[in-house]
């Protein structure tokens, strides 16, 4: 079963780094990239370290991706595609079958770990403590440094949006009436 996973995530690795490099559309390359991160992520679970399995698709497939794809999306795609035609037939089923196939992970996932929830009890695990010490030293020590963090980036976005925001003429006005 390990060799099964640790094949499939190479693939899913290898394909997506292929994919970063052969695609020509930015978004698909970017979501080539996802692709690859999450076969990195599969590697981390396969090998006992689910914090960095988590980290590695929030932090990277997820915030640093998402910031990618704004940068591709601010820099502008000038043309217009036509979202009646599609250009793989099969992507449309193909996403089916993943979504339900992750839903269904998702609740062996939720049920197998159903009777491991207990509320109440003290944390006692190696791991379960150094979970908890990184979130009280993040939510607790670092609580400041970590807000101001989130508040700086949200005001880099609205500065970036505003400073590459295009501004229509107004039709009234007269082309010397400045």
């Amino acid at each position: 079963m390990e060799m099964l996973v640790f094949v499939l995530a190479s693939a899913m690795v290898l394909a997506g780094a292929i994919g970063v490099i052969v695609r020509a559309n930015p978004v698909h390359a970017a979501l080539s990239l996802v692709l690859t991160l999450f076969g990195v992520a599969v590697h981390f679970v396969a090998l006992g370290a689910h914090f960095l399995a988590a980290v590695q698709v929030i932090v990277y497939a997820g915030a640093i991706v998402v910031l990618f794809l704004f940068v591709i999306m601010l820099l502008g795609v000038d043309k217009a595609d036509d979202l009646s035609i599609e250009p793989f037939p099969i992507q449309r089923p193909l996403a089916a079958v993943v979504g339900i196939g992750l839903g269904g992970l998702l609740i062996a996932a939720i049920v197998r770990a159903r009777d491991r929830i207990v509320e109440g009890t003290p944390l006692n695990s190696a791991g379960d403590a150094n979970i908890k010490q990184l979130a009280d030293n993040l939510f607790q020590d670092w609580v400041f440094a970590f807000e101001f963090t989130s508040i700086l980036l949200i005001v880099a976005i609205a500065g970036t949006v505003l400073l590459t925001r295009k501004t229509k003429p107004d039709p009234t006005s007269k082309a010397g009436d400045e």
